[in-house]
């Protein structure tokens, strides 16, 4: 259940009465709203007349659910505002990896040049194998952090585990929560603490129910600048690296008031198929792209055979600007 108190209410009473209900408190939108387990049906009689309304629910999405919020959340990156009515697809480009520091130098000019806006490179690596390359760590950080300095982008990356989220935190535009890191709760609670964009990649074996509940963990919190990633999940097929839940996505427009970002890249696996996987998702009226680049894949230290080149990128998004105006979006 999701209950609005009345305006004369004020945050300190908010609180006693959160604590006296077991129910997490945040403010939003200026309002005192207090979240609690969805077995809870009815508004506790010794609150009644400190209620202004209040929602129920049959499961734990509740702050994410179109029940609860009919229009999809705005989340500011940047200058970009994606969901909304915004009508923005943001195309979020750069390498798996952060490198060196003229690789990501290389990547932030692509981007630059051609009008985008928010740079991808992963610093802490989630590898399956304990001898591939792991990431710089914080170095890399601190690479991306001076390419958005020097070029004015946004910079995401992705948390491995709870240990160095603060870094990312501090370092990063928007907090990307990994298939692998998804039921982190270190790293989700550390999440709701800030009030950054946080994009969490479902899990690839993973309910969407399950994905909607990771995003729960951070709102309830206080952040409610959540994004939801479809990176493809694990099947029985073997000649793609995974595969691609476009019906799930389809699920989340329509049950859930989240940005919605799809990686073609990952479910994929192989660069050739990329461009196409991508033009599918844009005609979704998607809210975003992550798509991996690198300036010479052949020499990638990590998932080189997803990564397109530069000039492909380019193709790319010449590919994907009439499929996104198609749909009433533009490519940002």
């Amino acid at each position: 259940m999701i209950i609005h108190l009345r305006s004369n209410v004020n945050k300190q009473e908010a609180s006693q009465i959160a604590e006296g209900i077991k129910a997490f408190h945040i403010i939003s939108n200026g309002k005192n709203v207090l979240i609690t387990g969805s077995g809870i049906k009815e508004v506790p009689e010794f609150i009644s007349d400190k209620v202004d309304a209040f929602w129920t629910f049959p499961n734990d999405m509740q702050l994410a659910s179109r029940n609860y919020l009919s229009e999809t959340r705005k989340v500011k990156i940047g200058n970009v505002t994606i969901g909304g009515d915004s009508k923005n697809t943001i195309l979020i480009g750069g390498p798996c990896s952060v490198e060196s520091e003229d690789q990501i130098r290389n990547s932030a000019q692509l981007l630059v040049g051609l009008g985008l806006t928010t740079l991808r490179g992963g610093c802490y690596k989630p590898r399956t194998s304990p001898y591939s390359f792991q990431g710089l760590g914080l170095d890399g950080l601190k690479l991306l952090a001076k390419m958005r300095d020097e070029f004015g982008l946004n910079v995401i990356t992705e948390a491995r585990d709870a240990t160095h989220i603060q870094e990312i935190i501090d370092y990063t535009d928007v907090i990307q929560v990994g298939a692998k890191a998804m039921y982190d709760q270190g790293i989700l609670r550390a999440c709701a603490k800030t009030n950054k964009p946080v994009l969490i990649k479902r899990g690839f074996g993973t309910t969407l129910q399950e994905l909607a509940q990771a995003a729960e963990f951070v709102m309830s919190g206080g952040n409610e600048n959540v994004i939801l990633c479809e990176r493809g999940l694990r099947t029985f097929e073997t000649g793609t690296r995974f595969t691609l839940d476009l019906c799930g996505v389809a699920w989340m427009q329509e049950h859930t008031n989240l940005p919605v970002i799809l990686d073609p890249s990952h479910a994929m696996g192989y660069a050739y198929g990329v461009p196409s996987l991508a033009r599918a998702c844009v005609a979704m009226g998607i809210d975003g792209l992550l798509i991996e680049a690198h300036p010479d894949p052949s020499v990638a230290k990590s998932d080189a055979s997803q990564q397109l080149n530069h000039n492909q990128f380019r193709d790319l998004l010449d590919g994907l600007k009439p499929v996104a105006q198609s749909v009433g979006y533009k490519i940002v």
